[in-house]
C-alpha cells in the first residue's frame, strides 16, 4: 500500500511571502510552474515528488495553463491526480493558476482570445483538475482579432461564475495592461496579476511596465528567471545532448547560445561564485530586487534542481557593488520569444 503524503508541519514557519500589488494576496516569492517536466510524455512520479517537495518548503503558488505538456492538458491531467491523492484536504493552503489563449485544439475556437475560446477552456482546464474553481485565471496572450472588451469580459464572467476568485493576464504590453484594468474594473473585478517574461537577459518590463502595475495596484510573476537555462551552468561549454536546447522543438533556440551571449553568462556565473550562490540562485534572486515582482515563476527538472532553485532565498540582498558590477552583463540579448505576441498580437 502507497504510504501516504504528509505534509511538513513547519512549511508555513517563517515563510516569506509578498504581497501581490495592493490585493489582499499574498505570493511565495518563488511559485513552481508546470509548463515543462509535469506532462504525459514525463515520469509521474518525479513531478509528483517536485510538487510535494515544494509544498514542504513554503512554496503554496502553482502555475498551470491548459497546453502545458506534452501532450496539451497532461499536465493539468497529472496536476489532478497528484491534488486527489496528496492535497486533497488542503486545498485552502494553495494558489493554483491556469491560463488560455495558445493553440490548444484544433479549429478556429481552439486558440486567441474570445469569449468562446476563454470560457470553454477554463471549463476543461478545472474538469481535468478536478476542481471547481481556481485561484487565477489568466488570459494567456493578447490576441489582435479580439476587442479587449470581449476578453476581459470572459475574464470578469469566470469571476462571476465562482469559477476563479481573481484574473490576471500574460505578456500584455504596458499601455493594454492599462486597457485591460480599466475595463475590468468598469465590470466589478480587479486585475490581480501580470505573467510577464523577465530576467538578466530579457529586461522588457523595466522599460514601463513595472511603473504600470505600480501605479494600478498590479502584482507581477516574471516566468522564465533563468532564461529558459542559459542563466544556469549547463550551457557555459556548449549544449548538451539531453538539454532542452539540445530538442527540436526546443523553445530555446540555439542561436541564442551564441558566444556573445554565453560571454555576458560566463560573468555572470563568476559573479555568483564571488557571492557563495549557484548562478540560478542569483538569478532568481536578481529579479526579485525589485519589490514590485511578487514572485519568481520557476520550472525544475528533478527534486534535486527544485531544491537548488528554492535556496536563491538565503541569499536575496546585493551591495550596490555587486547590482553595478552585475549591470555590465545582464543585458538584453534578443531572447524574448514573447515578443511577437505582445507587440503585433500574432
Amino acid at each position: 500500500m502507497e504510504k501516504p503524503y504528509v505534509p511538513n508541519p513547519s512549511r508555513h514557519d517563517n515563510a516569506p511571502f509578498r504581497r501581490c500589488g495592493r490585493s489582499g494576496i499574498v505570493l511565495p516569492p518563488i511559485s513552481l510552474g508546470l509548463w515543462q517536466n509535469f506532462g504525459g510524455a514525463d515520469v509521474f512520479e518525479t513531478g509528483r515528488a517536485m510538487v510535494r517537495r515544494a509544498f514542504d518548503r513554503g512554496v503554496t503558488h502553482f502555475d498551470l495553463a491548459n497546453n502545458y505538456g506534452p501532450p496539451y492538458g497532461s499536465a493539468e491531467e497529472n496536476f489532478g491526480v497528484i491534488l486527489r491523492k496528496d492535497f486533497h484536504n488542503l486545498r485552502n493552503e494553495l494558489i493554483i493558476s491556469t491560463k488560455a489563449g495558445w493553440d490548444m485544439w484544433p479549429g478556429p475556437y481552439g486558440i486567441g482570445a474570445s469569449r468562446k475560446h476563454l470560457l470553454a477552456s477554463l471549463d476543461d482546464s478545472l474538469k481535468r483538475m478536478g476542481l471547481d474553481y481556481v485561484d487565477i485565471f489568466y488570459a494567456h496572450r493578447p490576441w489582435a482579432d479580439t476587442p479587449l472588451e470581449e476578453t476581459m469580459g470572459a475574464l470578469a464572467t469566470a469571476v462571476h461564475q465562482g469559477k476563479a476568485l481573481y484574473v490576471g493576464i500574460s505578456s500584455y504590453s504596458p499601455e493594454r495592461t492599462r486597457q485591460a484594468h480599466d475595463l475590468l474594473r468598469s465590470m466589478g473585478v480587479p486585475l490581480l496579476i501580470h505573467q510577464p517574461s523577465y530576467s538578466m537577459l530579457n529586461r522588457w518590463i523595466e522599460r514601463g511596465l513595472l511603473d504600470t502595475l505600480e501605479e494600478l495596484g498590479a502584482g507581477c510573476i516574471g516566468f522564465s528567471p533563468l532564461a529558459q537555462g542559459m542563466l544556469t551552468t549547463k550551457y557555459l561549454n556548449g549544449v548538451p545532448a539531453e538539454s532542452r536546447a539540445a530538442t527540436g522543438n526546443s523553445s530555446l533556440l540555439k542561436e541564442f547560445l551564441n558566444e556573445k551571449n554565453i560571454a555576458h553568462v560566463r560573468k555572470l556565473n563568476e559573479i555568483a561564485q564571488k557571492r557563495g550562490q549557484s548562478l540560478a540562485q542569483m538569478a532568481i534572486a536578481w529579479v526579485l530586487r525589485d519589490k514590485r515582482v511578487t514572485s519568481a515563476l520557476i520550472g525544475a527538472r528533478n527534486v534535486e534542481q527544485l531544491d537548488n532553485s528554492l535556496d536563491a532565498l538565503n541569499k536575496l540582498e546585493f551591495s550596490p557593488e555587486e547590482l553595478t558590477e552585475i549591470e555590465q552583463h545582464a543585458v538584453d540579448v534578443g531572447i524574448d520569444l514573447w515578443r511577437s505576441a505582445r507587440m503585433n498580437m500574432s
